[in-house]
C-alpha cells in the first residue's frame, strides 16, 4: 500500500507527515533520514490499527512535488 507524505524543510531539518494517517508524523536532519523515519512511523501506526482496518502487505513512501 502506498501512502502520500508531506515534507517541510526548516532550520532544524525536515518535518514529514502522512495526511491520510492522522497523527502520523516524524522528522529528520536530512530528507533521506526523515523519509526513513516516516516509514517506521507508518509501520508503527498501522500496527496500532484494528486488523479489519489495515492492509500491511507492502507499503512505500511517495512524495509529491508541491512544497508546503
Amino acid at each position: 500500500m502506498k501512502y502520500e507524505v508531506k515534507l517541510l524543510k526548516s532550520e532544524e531539518g525536515y518535518a514529514v507527515w502522512c495526511p491520510d494517517l492522522v497523527g502520523c508524523h516524524s522528522q529528520g536532519n536530512t530528507r533521506e533520514e526523515s523519509l526513513e523515519n516516516i516509514k517506521d512511523a507508518i509501520a508503527l501506526y498501522l500496527e496500532s490499527v484494528d486488523d479489519e482496518e489495515k492492509d500491511r502487505v507492502d507499503f512505500s513512501v511517495q512524495l509529491r512535488a508541491n512544497a508546503v
